[in-house]
């Protein structure tokens, strides 16, 4: 029985479920974690920053709390919404503004909600359901209604033990896509030819390499990984993704490579502008114009805590000759894999996408040498056989969406 006397909190994973349970693998204990529909439950022994969390992750929609169990019936859902709801008054006020969303369940929410509604008419409160043409709000919805600053969005949840029993939570942060969109789209310097990394994507590669430098994401808790971060490089950096967006996450020692001068120069003008904008100052970084494959030249042995990057995928338009391509790149990437030896340390890792290519009907991928690393899976052991999980038959996670030619594949590799 699900014993709600412990903090028990709801992730609402991304459109890449395997991806988003990897990232909060590597910052949680998931041993006692439960999946249920597209939600991951955890009691985490502390108090969740949700806010703070949610800026600092990229594979996760929602971060919320549960609140309730009660029967599966249209009478104690009601009731036990509209509990919530009152509870969570912060002052007296005649107009109460709130949605509803189900993930794992058929549930009427519009119906749930209009009951609502006449309930608390009856006891006085002005009320607003806010509704969408999908089943569930969204961050967009959530956030352009301001449900969570002057409403409340309630979340319905399947039980594990019984289909007569469910959970009722209440959504206490949001993915912030506003920031996501501006980091993305505002950043002054970019190539949109050469294709960028999401920075979502770019937080979730982040968190698979590294502990996070700043614990505190829980209050009173023992199940966060705490680190004090470490020396990050990205010897493929374009336009610094994935070095903003560390900067963004309190890493303070960052080395960007990249043979091209532009690239270079944009991952610069990139952070100086992160920098300025979020007022962070305590921070050291070096970009060096050079090949990943001769970055030994610049770096001491031994001194790399983490390799996070995206290479060059190939070509992104116009016809492709993917066998031709995948020879080549296969070059690049071992040659570039024997280099990384002689900077990482031993117990680094190294967090790197890999082309897969798709043409009609065909999907192939690459396989360079991996010069004595080996892959490692990011899954939690606990999860490995639950049925959301799908990684691929080498340990790897694919990321892409229908229409790309060329998808990404997350691997992760540690010296054997």
């Amino acid at each position: 029985m699900l014993n709600l006397t412990h903090m028990k909190y709801f992730f609402i994973l991304g459109n890449n479920p395997t991806l988003s349970i990897a990232e909060l693998g590597a910052l949680f204990d998931l041993s006692r974690a439960l999946i249920m529909g597209n939600a991951l439950i955890l009691d985490i022994g502390g108090e969740v920053d949700a806010e703070e969390l949610i800026k600092k992750i990229g594979g996760t929609i929602k971060i919320g709390k549960i609140i309730k169990i009660c029967e599966n019936k249209q009478t104690e859902i009601v009731k036990n919404g509209q509990e919530i709801l009152l509870a969570g008054l912060t002052e007296k006020t005649n107009k109460i503004k709130f949605g509803f969303s189900s993930y794992g369940l058929k549930i009427n929410l519009r119906r749930t909600g209009l009951e609502i509604k006449e309930e608390l008419k009856n006891k006085g409160y002005s009320s607003r359901l806010v509704t969408s043409r999908e089943k569930n709000l969204s961050s967009v919805i959530v956030t352009q209604n301001k449900l969570l600053e002057t409403g409340a969005e309630i979340i319905i949840l399947p039980t594990p033990e019984s289909k007569n029993q469910v959970l009722i939570g209440k959504t206490l942060a949001v993915q912030p896509f506003k920031e996501l969109s501006f980091r993305d789209y505002g950043r002054p310097g970019r190539d949109d030819y050469s294709g960028m990394l999401p920075p979502k994507l770019a937080q979730i590669m982040i968190n698979l390499a590294l502990p996070h430098p700043n614990p505190p994401l829980v209050r009173g808790g023992s199940d966060s990984v705490a680190g004090a971060g470490g020396v990050i490089l990205d010897p493929f950096c374009g336009s610094g993704t994935i070095l903003t967006e560390a900067v963004l996450m309190g890493y303070k020692n960052l080395i960007g490579a990249d043979i091209s001068k532009k690239a270079a120069k944009d991952t610069k003008q990139n952070i100086e502008w992160i920098k300025k904008r979020y007022a962070i100052g305590d921070m050291r970084y070096e970009i060096y114009i050079t090949s990943a494959t001769q970055l030994s030249q610049a770096l001491e042995p031994k001194t790399i805590d983490a390799i996070i990057t995206e290479p060059y995928l190939g070509p992104q338009r116009g016809k492709i000759d993917f066998k031709k391509v995948a020879l080549e790149l296969e070059k690049l990437y071992s040659d570039s894999l024997r280099e990384f030896r002689k900077f990482l340390k031993p117990d680094g890792k190294i967090v790197m996408v890999f082309p897969i290519f798709r043409a009609l009907r065909i999907t192939s991928r690459i396989s360079p040498d991996l010069n004595g690393f080996r892959i490692i899976n990011p899954i939690p052991e606990s999860l490995r056989n639950h049925p959301t999980i799908k990684p691929t038959n080498r340990n790897t996670i694919i990321y892409g969406r229908e229409g790309q030619k060329v998808w990404r594949e997350i691997t992760v590799l540690k010296i054997k």
